[in-house]
């Protein structure tokens, strides 16, 4: 390639505009927001949120999946409020063990963090009936409208929430409430949930609703949040990577998303509704432009950009569902990766979101049998019985996923340098990619305000990859004047996701621009700007007009006399975690991190003494660590073959060209039955069973505690979350996959689908693992 790269970086924002929601109504001394971005205590402020399901996970460990969440940068926690699980029978609603939403928000305040509860009444969240109860469900009444009958169920059900939250639903204690979830043309009923939450007595600063699918919103009531995910199951089998998915690799001021959620506006498009009847919640939510189209195919969805709404001119591009991982249906099974979803989230920062919020950032299990989506019930899709884990950067049984180290890099950067971020517009280049099937212009951004700012290059996508960008070089004109980077061109290698510094000031010392990421600031008498290399690009600085060509890892150099620049090696970026409680601090180890709100250190190790280092004071240091409890142990464990697998019809039943998944009939009659001898184990052990087939489900004691359709992926399950204990049964059944089998993998595994000889059943091996916990020792610190 040749000729500068060039983005116009010199018009202004567009003009602030101050709503009265936070300002002057619900209000909470400290949190604001305008259009531009939120604040707290006066400065600009960019949340990272992060889902997390309080139902799917025993309460005894919501603190320390809520410490997980603060050690990858999550500073909000989001969770819906599900009806179907709180109050199956009518009448009889619990609060008490999962089910206490008042405790929850207890656990999440006290390490610190925000919450925001989606209150629905309609979820979804994969849940049977759109999480709303069966009585709710088959109530003779027009469902998710302001019709009198459900509205009186839904007063009931505010007033539970309310009750069970006490004096936590106030500003006080709730950063946000979210509105019902995907509903397109109700603005009406989403101001009449509002009116009936503050009846209840519920109020937060923040009244959210999600935008996408051409949503009509009343603005500016509700604050719109927007998704997007790199791939999803709502897909036809026999479809290929959709152009809503694609899309979300590259940089670009269309916020909306016409994919989410359009399987089910379709199924009510092409299956009239009455009362009552289990198709009954979709009523009068499918916009009028997506009535002609067939269920499930979302090619012609790509049209519906040109009718995306406008942002509000009130509030700021936001989210609150950028794909964290992905859900696995029956018939269609996505496995994003770390880079996928961290591409993802990359591309929406360098597109100007002032608010980062993942779905799900941690999986779960559902709390009971029958509370999943399935096609019996309406659904086009069959999910997993008991399973939630969602491949989340914090899984199901506890442990992280690739996608937390990936994303942590930039979390730290938000937290960091959100004040300035947050109200930065984002600026498009003048050359950009032709489509969604480009590959290769050049995808990157810059948001900058008044000649400072943070160039972005995003160079990855999954399923078809990138090639290298050869020779790149920037002009970047801003009101102080043009900057052009780097010194001589730069190949931009797949893989890179680059937050390039412009115009920073850091302790009144101005770096021009580097071509390195920026991570965070440490303080000291001298601050640390730290940069991550970005793998196989040159790390150059310039700092009054003098470049500095930079050997990531190698010691700070020290810029104006006031201040040090430490760039890290990729591989220590990816180590990284930034204590961000109390005074920052910067620590690099492969091992599980975390701290409590005083700041103190925790790691997580099956290593006989884990290896931590801390940067401070210009030098790298072992932190000092003491063994507080367990023994890092990994082992094989012995497992028993009861059964031997036989050849299923592999037809279980269809929806609209779905297949349907198997029962536990079809187990019962066909699966490779397996008893695992489980060791005594500590609460932090897991089994990793490596396996392949068609369905898997893990009973205990007889009874299913988590199952998974295979992905190519392993089945990780907490021992002690399951509910084995001295003497328990613990047995596995794998189904076969029938070689023949339409529903679709992903490429590595459909590989050995096709490969296997008429059907595949496999079990390659079974492990225990469990972790010692150490703690910073207090003389260390």
């Amino acid at each position: 390639m040749t000729g500068l790269l060039h983005v116009d970086a010199t018009a202004p924002a567009r003009a602030e505009r101050r709503p009265r929601m936070a300002n002057d109504e619900d209000v909470r001394p400290g949190i604001g927001i305008t259009s531009r971005c939120l604040l707290r205590d006066g400065r600009p402020w960019l949340p990272v949120s992060g889902e997390l399901h309080y139902t799917r996970v025993p309460r005894e460990r919501w603190t320390e999946r809520v410490r997980l969440m603060r050690a990858g940068g999550i500073t909000v926690v989001s969770t819906y409020v599900p009806w179907l699980h709180h109050e199956p029978v009518r009448g009889h609603a619990r609060f008490d063990g999962r089910y206490d939403v008042g405790a929850f928000v207890d656990a999440v305040r006290a390490e610190g963090l925000e919450v925001v509860l989606r209150i629905g009444p309609w979820v979804h969240g994969e849940m049977r009936n759109g999480g709303l109860p069966d009585w709710v469900q088959q109530a003779p009444a027009a469902h998710r409208t302001d019709d009198p009958a459900y509205l009186r169920l839904v007063r009931e059900w505010f007033a539970r929430i309310a009750g069970a939250l006490g004096d936590r639903g106030t500003p006080d204690a709730l950063l946000g409430i979210q509105l019902d979830n995907e509903l397109y043309d109700q603005p009406g009923h989403l101001l009449t949930l509002k009116r009936l939450a503050r009846e209840a007595g519920l109020s937060a600063p923040l009244w959210t609703a999600t935008a996408w699918g051409g949503a009509q919103l009343p603005d500016p009531e509700v604050l719109p949040l927007w998704g997007g995910y790199g791939d999803g199951f709502w897909v036809d089998p026999d479809e290929p990577w959709d152009p809503t998915f694609r899309a979300h690799f590259f940089f670009s001021d269309t916020w909306d998303d016409p994919g989410i959620g359009a399987d089910v506006r379709d199924v009510d498009a092409v299956t009239p509704a009455s009362p009552g009847s289990p198709e009954s919640r979709f009523v009068s939510v499918v916009p009028p432009s997506l009535s002609d189209r067939s269920p499930g195919s979302l090619r012609e969805h790509r049209r519906d950009e040109a009718r995306a709404r406008d942002l509000s001119p009130w509030f700021p591009p936001a989210t609150c569902e950028l794909g964290g991982g992905m859900a696995t249906a029956y018939h269609r099974r996505p496995r994003p990766g770390a880079l996928d979803v961290a591409a993802v989230a990359h591309a929406k920062l360098g597109s100007g979101s002032a608010w980062q919020g993942y779905y799900m950032y941690a999986g779960g299990t559902n709390p009971g049998p029958d509370l999943e989506e399935t096609q019996a019930t309406g659904y086009p899709n069959d999910m997993t019985p008991r399973g939630y884990d969602f491949h989340a950067p914090i899984g199901e049984a506890g442990r992280t996923a690739p996608s937390h180290a990936a994303l942590r890099q930039q979390h730290a950067f938000a937290a960091a340098f959100g004040d300035r971020l947050a109200p930065m517009p984002s600026y498009l280049p003048d050359v950009r990619p032709a489509g969604v099937e480009d590959s290769d212009t050049l995808r990157w951004a810059v948001r900058a305000d008044d000649g400072a700012g943070f160039l972005f290059i995003g160079r990855h996508q999954p399923h078809e990859p990138l090639p290298a960008y050869r020779g790149a070089r920037f002009r970047v004109s801003t009101p102080r004047g043009p900057l052009e980077l780097p010194t001589t061109p730069v190949d931009i290698p797949p893989g890179t996701l680059a937050r390039w510094p412009l115009g920073l000031e850091v302790g009144g010392v101005t770096v021009d621009w580097a071509t390195a990421s920026a991570v965070t600031v440490l303080p000291g008498a001298v601050p640390t700007l730290v940069l991550a290399e970005d793998a196989g690009i040159p790390v150059e600085i310039v700092h009054d007009g003098v470049a500095h060509r930079v050997e990531p890892g190698a010691g700070a150099l020290r810029l104006g006399g006031a201040l040090d620049v430490l760039v890290l090696t990729a591989a220590d970026a990816a180590d990284a975690w930034v204590v961000d409680a109390g005074e920052r601090r910067l620590l690099v180890s492969p091992n599980e991190v975390t701290w409590d709100a005083a700041a103190s250190v925790s790691v997580r190790s099956s290593a006989a003494r884990p290896d931590v280092r801390e940067y401070a004071d210009g030098a790298w240091r072992a932190l000092d660590l003491g063994l507080v409890d367990g023994l890092g142990v990994t082992a094989s464990c012995p497992v028993r073959r009861v059964r031997d697998a036989s050849v299923p019809s592999g037809d279980y039943g269809s929806r609209d060209g779905r297949q349907a998944a198997p029962r536990d009939a079809v187990l019962d009659a066909h699966a490779a039955v397996y008893a695992i001898e489980v060791p005594s184990h500590t609460d932090d052990a897991v089994l990793r069973i490596r396996w392949a087939g068609d369905v898997a489900q893990l009973r205990v004691d007889g009874e299913t505690a988590t199952d998974r359709f295979w992905d190519g992926s392993d089945l990780v399950a907490n021992l002690t979350d399951l509910g084995v204990r001295p003497g328990s049964l613990v047995e596995l059944r794998i189904l076969p996959l029938r070689s023949d089998s339409g529903v679709h993998l992903p490429a590595d595994a459909a590989a050995l689908r096709v490969a296997a000889d008429g059907m595949l059943c496999d079990l390659e091996s079974v492990t225990i693992g469990q972790r010692a916990l150490w703690r910073e020792k207090e003389t260390s610190r």
